[in-house]
């Protein structure tokens, strides 16, 4: 965590003493790394330590980087079976620090950042992957009326809404033709399936990365980066988890399963993650899986290509956001070979 941050500390101390009981600076502030979404940062204070989960600064896509929304899903949480961090303020006024902002509990614990979990035991993997599908069943299972999260999302089909955005988003910060891309997103377009009413909180980013795990790696402490999420059908979290076991390794921060042992690492493979999230849900089997991983590539390519627009336009969060245009036709391809499983 060594990178310079570039906030006003002396303002954004005044501004948080003010606006959160309890909070005394002066402070400190260090970036996280990472973080080409939403610039993420440690603020160690004299009352304690803090996590700041801003907009990046510049002009943005329409709907992108809603930190608004991530602290209203991580507050109406807070009382559900879903482990988040605590929230304690949502700042509005652009003004304090060049964007919107909210600040939250640093929470002590374990990311791991390789889907293959290297750092630790075989019979552990396992059952952190375990944990994983355990958690995600429990954030499907929330009433979202009771946690105040009815008008969370929009109604109607969901991946008919979700091709929209991301067709547009892509379209918006689309740099060069790439026929995979295309080719892709119309045979989306042609494959949406029937909705068939299942609506409940999805997170929209669910991997290994973004859980912290408590430091005896035995449960999931907080579930992180809730930027995406929105209610709509539970079935493209498990089609974006499996995403990472059919990718492989793209760089050294977009890490896939894809070419591993999955048996000799101890990490179930797709088949066994679908059935055991079957079984905590109560449902059979899920149909058209093919159609749920394909779209989490074509999603995740488009969210790349936005990375790079912005690395274009100067707005970019991460050093290396520039070469991340270079991930849309490998992603798009992988996605065309997941259609065919459909």
């Amino acid at each position: 965590m060594s990178q310079v941050s570039t906030l006003d500390e002396l303002k954004l101390a005044a501004y948080l003493e003010a606006n959160i009981e309890g909070f005394k600076g002066p402070l400190t502030v260090e970036k996280f790394p990472g973080g080409q979404s939403n610039p993420t940062f440690k603020i160690t204070a004299s009352s304690g330590v803090y996590v700041l989960r801003r907009q990046p600064p510049g002009d943005l896509l329409k709907s992108a980087h809603a930190v608004d929304r991530e602290y209203r899903v991580l507050d109406a949480l807070a009382k559900t079976e879903v482990p988040v961090a605590k929230v304690y303020h949502l700042c509005e006024d652009r003004e304090v620090i060049g964007s919107m902002f909210y600040l939250m509990e640093c929470c002590e614990g374990n990311i791991y950042w390789d889907p293959a979990l290297p750092e630790v035991e075989k019979l552990e993997r396992g059952a952190m992957y375990g944990e994983m599908v355990r958690v995600l069943a429990a954030m499907h299972k929330v009433d979202i009326n009771q946690a105040g999260l009815g008008d969370y999302g929009k109604p109607g089909n969901y991946f008919k809404r979700q091709y929209k955005r991301w067709s547009g988003q892509y379209r918006a910060s689309e740099i060069d033709n790439i026929d995979a891309m295309e080719a892709l997103m119309a045979k989306l377009e042609q494959a949406l399936p029937v909705d068939g009413g299942r609506v409940s909180l999805v997170h929209g980013d669910y991997r290994i990365d973004n859980v912290m795990f408590a430091p005896d790696n035995r449960r999931i402490i907080a579930v992180l980066d809730w930027e995406l999420s929105t209610l709509g059908h539970p079935y493209a979290d498990v089609g974006y988890l499996c995403m990472q076991m059919r990718m492989p390794s793209l760089t050294d921060t977009m890490l896939g399963l894809k070419g591993h042992d999955l048996n000799a690492l101890g990490i179930p493979d797709e088949q066994q993650y679908v059935a055991r999230y079957c079984e905590h849900m109560g449902i059979e089997k899920i149909e058209h899986l093919g159609f749920y991983v394909a779209f989490s590539f074509f999603r995740l390519a488009a969210i790349v290509q936005g990375v790079a627009k912005r690395a274009a336009m100067g707005n970019a969060s991460n050093e290396k956001a520039a070469a991340a245009g270079g991930l849309v036709r490998p992603l798009a391809e992988l996605g065309l070979e997941a259609l065919q499983d459909n």
